[in-house]
């Protein structure tokens, strides 16, 4: 009766349409008047929440991530990319998916790499002769990557959701190689289809420009080398590399590229501090609901159900697919990493999965849901940014919503496709 006190209200206050840090919120004081918790306990455990120095790398990650976004890194990354693929059939839409690889790297952000990556290839792919819905599914799909590949900000959130007990670092690290094998498969099913539909090639860039190019782009490639060289080092710490970032990328904004007037700098970190004072919120709420989950024993609860239907990992890891999928296409990923962590966590090591593996599972299934309608907040973005009907979007999406699953299928059933590197670089 607790679990559905709790739970209930909670559902009921999303479906009239309360924000959903705001349900998470209310729910917990309905919980904890339900068990006769005092409410200062949940007042304590909101505070608890974000009083934690881990949480500094999000604001700083997301504030280096919107001056490089803002200060042309996104164009130069995109002409890198040229450089290296744009030459093949179907070139562009490789430079597309190699382009958001390089930027999720830097600004660990779905959204701003569709955004940002969109708003310059978009256009351009539609004027060299690809339709102009396949462009925005490649933008779209091709962002996942930045949810994987470090410093992926939900790596920090689930860490916090796991109660610190899973390392910031072993995620970053993690997350490399099913980030690079889900942008390696999206180029395979890009290459088949622009062969299968006769897209155009591009042209070899001289050697002069390609030159310049790249020392152009290797300022903001340097971000990346900052952020996995100096934990992987044990020079600083993933949050302290965090602040390193952000101090690097406005010295290349402003001193090396000067794209970006110094008057705008204002309204940047406003824009930064309104984004991030909703996921500060949602954090804070998240901690009472989970707080008040604890007590009334609903992991515990769960994980006795699931091992109940079955005693078979493999079996338990596709109940847990199927329902982070089905949610995933419901709610947005911040907090549904907050509300499941501690909820499935123990069901999964009650099965013998390793944290970090699972923290990766997690990833690519709730990326999978921000290009899933109906409430997809990347598949949006992509259909703004593009200015075509996300009917229209989500058709292209099909052929690469099968290439995603195949991903996920290959990061829950290939625990060595996360912990590899992990174990021989930490």
């Amino acid at each position: 009766m607790e679990a559905w006190v709790l739970l209930g209200s909670f559902f009921v206050l999303i479906l009239i349409g309360t924000p959903v840090a705001y349900a998470m919120g209310i729910a917990a004081l309905i919980g904890a008047w339900w068990i006769e918790i005092p409410l200062d306990a949940v007042m304590i455990a909101i505070a608890n929440g974000v009083n934690k120095f881990s949480l500094l790398a999000i604001p700083f990650f997301v504030l280096a991530g919107a001056i490089m976004a803002e200060g042309g890194m996104a164009r130069r990354l995109v002409a890198f990319a040229n450089v290296l693929v744009g030459f093949i059939r179907g070139g562009l839409s490789l430079v597309n998916i190699l382009a958001s690889t390089f930027f999720g790297a830097i600004s660990g952000s779905s959204m701003a790499d569709t955004a940002s990556v969109g708003t310059v290839l978009i256009p351009e792919m539609e004027k060299k002769g690809y339709p102009r819905d396949f462009a925005t599914a490649v933008t779209v799909s091709g962002s996942v990557q930045a949810i994987l590949i470090p410093p992926s900000h939900n790596a920090v959130i689930y860490s916090l959701a796991a109660g610190g007990t899973v390392s910031i670092a072993a995620l970053f690290i993690a997350g490399v190689l099913p980030g690079l094998l889900l942008g390696l498969t999206l180029a395979i099913l890009c290459l088949f289809m622009a062969r299968k539909r006769n897209y155009p090639k591009g042209e070899v860039i001289p050697m002069k420009q390609a030159l310049k190019i790249c020392a152009d782009a290797l300022w903001g490639l340097m971000t990346m080398v900052i952020i996995l060289g100096g934990i992987l080092s044990g020079v600083f710490t993933p949050t302290e590399s965090a602040s390193i970032a952000v101090l690097w990328a406005f010295f290349v904004t402003m001193f090396i590229y000067r794209d970006y007037k110094w008057a705008e700098t204002p309204k940047l970190v406003h824009r930064t501090v309104k984004t991030l004072s909703i996921v500060m919120i949602l954090i804070a709420f998240a901690a009472s609901f989970g707080y008040i989950m604890t007590l009334m024993q609903i992991p515990l609860q769960i994980t006795t159900a699931l091992t109940t239907l079955s005693d078979n990992r493999y079996v338990i890891l596709a109940m847990i697919n199927l329902l982070l999928l089905a949610l995933g296409t419901l709610m947005d990923m911040a907090p549904l990493i907050l509300i499941l962590t501690p909820i499935l966590l123990p069901v999964i090591k009650s099965i013998g999965v390793d944290p970090v593996h699972f923290g990766m599972i997690m990833m690519v299934n709730l990326g999978i849901g921000l290009i899933t309608p109906p409430v997809g907040g990347v598949l949006f973005v992509g259909a703004a940014v593009a200015k075509l009907p996300m009917e229209q979007v989500v058709k292209a999406l099909l052929p690469f919503f099968g290439a995603l699953v195949l991903v996920l299928i290959a990061v829950t059933y290939i625990p060595a496709l996360s912990l590899w590197l992990p174990g021989l670089l930490l």
